[in-house]
């Protein structure tokens, strides 16, 4: 007798990004059954190439998007008290220029950035002398006063990856380097096609399907699901730079330009300056987005416009661009297009639903998980309830001010490490930390050294636990490890994983 096909899934997700992660888990911790399909690995796209800033878009106050602006102000203090580990506080100092939005402007826009979201754990904004204060060191003489405020920084490949790592705690399969080659409904159920990296093919069923593809979106949609897309995509290219470290403080710098854009020059693991963003109409394959030489002068001038030591590119280290998928409004600038999302709903006559998302941003990743479900929660009336605002991340089970804590915690139980080394490893795992570090009594107890601070007792743990494969899925998203390892290290360990 042929077998049984195998029971359908509730829900199918493709897209390995922020927003199909976080359904996935959301979904998967309501009791759901799950499948998440990736056709490379986690936050391999544009979760990956981010600004790396969880907040509230001060400069979106200028396009009257108070609710996504207050939503977004919400969630800061909801994902940083869920992942303090890869989420911390960060000041920015926004320097005054003359002919640039007045001051009075600014203070206004603080005054709500401040108060529209509740703010408890931040501290507020307030107005810098820059004659006096260290921020204005490394800045231009013409910039005397400032004013300064608070967001927060995210290691954005991480926070995607221990969202599926959670989802698949709660009993969500994670699937990588696996394409969808079809989707179809057929009767009750979508059927989808799924072909690994290995080329063998299988079938899967799920009751209802979500399309999380983020810049792919039309190309699933039509290209897989046969089907045409109901909303309009737009394509924004947002490139950044990683220089050498341009100053010795702490604190972010948000610089207004003549067009009206701000760029951010903000400290990047410890060594560097991360500087972005553009925003640039895009048209080619979302796969292979590279910085222009044109946006690299634009950066440049930026911050030079500002600093007094001047960048230029000898002082770049690595480049990377991200497709953004924005909901298409209208606006006829890229940086005015709306980073809101859209959630729509397909289930005409009866047919299995299809739930497909456009734009977002990491912010806001997690309020549009929880209304993902609310709009499937029709069809699964025995789901639980939203769960995830209080529930934290994988190694964010500690106190979201007490960082400091954790890595004495760590030194005292693995003093061979050094402080440099437990803060880092303390930023990546959170108290999961110790997972691969108990029992370890020296050095040589970790295993192979593949670089400064890279042990084979952290790739192995990253290979079992987090999904890694590949080289580069260590070297790049897993960890930063890739910027200090010299090409000798790197190849050592393509050896060991390939990629």
């Amino acid at each position: 007798m042929p077998a049984s096909p195998p029971s359908p899934y509730d829900i199918a997700i493709i897209g390995g990004g922020v927003n199909g992660c976080g359904i996935a888990r959301d979904a998967a911790g309501r009791g759901l059954s799950v499948c998440l399909i990736e056709r490379d690995d986690l936050a391999a796209g544009t979760s990956q190439a981010s600004t790396k800033l969880v907040h509230g878009g001060l400069r979106y106050l200028e396009h009257y998007a108070f609710r996504l602006v207050r939503e977004a102000l919400i969630e800061r203090e909801v994902l940083l008290a869920a992942a303090p580990h890869i989420i911390w506080p960060l000041r920015f100092v926004l320097p005054h220029d003359t002919g640039q939005r007045p001051a009075w402007m600014l203070r206004a826009g603080l005054f709500l950035y401040d108060h529209l979201g509740g703010r408890e754990m931040l501290p507020g904004s307030r107005t810098l002398d820059l004659t006096a204060d260290p921020a204005g060191v490394p800045l231009q003489a013409r910039l005397t006063r400032a004013f300064e405020y608070s967001d927060c920084w995210v290691d954005d490949a991480r926070l995607v990856v221990l969202n599926a790592v959670d989802a698949a705690e709660h009993g969500a399969e994670v699937r990588t380097r696996t394409r969808v080659v079809t989707a179809r409904v057929d009767g009750e159920n979508w059927t989808l096609r799924l072909r690994d990296g290995a080329g063998a093919e299988a079938a899967i069923a799920a009751r209802a399907l979500v399309v999380a593809a983020g810049p792919w979106v039309g190309e699933v949609v039509e290209g897989v699901l046969g089907a045409t897309t109901s909303a309009p995509v737009r394509l924004v290219k947002g490139s950044h730079l990683i220089v050498h470290k341009l100053y010795d403080h702490d604190r972010a710098y948000m610089f207004q330009n003549p067009d009206g854009r701000v760029v951010f020059a903000i400290p990047y693991e410890h060594d560097f300056t991360l500087i972005g963003t553009t925003d640039e109409e895009y048209t080619g394959d979302p796969a292979t987005p590279m910085i222009s030489p044109g946006e690299v002068d634009y950066l440049l001038a930026s911050v030079n416009r500002n600093l007094r030591a001047p960048a230029d590119r000898s002082a770049i280290v690595r480049t990377y661009a991200g497709i953004r998928p924005l909901y298409d409004d209208g606006a006829s600038a890229a940086k005015d297009a709306t980073r809101d999302y859209v959630l729509d709903l397909d289930a005409a006559d009866g047919a299995p639903p299809r739930l497909t998302i456009y734009g977002g941003k990491i912010t806001t990743y997690r309020r549009l998980a929880e209304h993902a479900l609310d709009r499937l929660a029709p069809f699964f009336p025995a789901a639980g309830r939203p769960w995830t605002a209080r529930a934290p991340l994988p190694g964010g089970d500690f106190p979201a001010l007490s960082f400091a804590g954790l890595v004495a915690d760590i030194e005292r139980a693995c003093p061979f490490l050094g402080h440099a080394h437990a803060r880092r490893l303390a930023r990546l795992y959170g108290t999961r930390a110790m997972r691969f570090l108990q029992g370890a009594r020296r050095s040589e107890d970790l295993g192979r050294s593949y670089g400064p601070e890279l042990s084979e007792a952290e790739v192995s743990y990253l290979v079992a636990h987090e999904f890694a494969r590949t080289a580069d899925d260590v070297l790049w998203r897993r960890t930063k490890t890739g910027l200090r390892l010299s090409p000798a290290e790197a190849a050592q360990l393509k050896d060991r994983l390939g990629g």
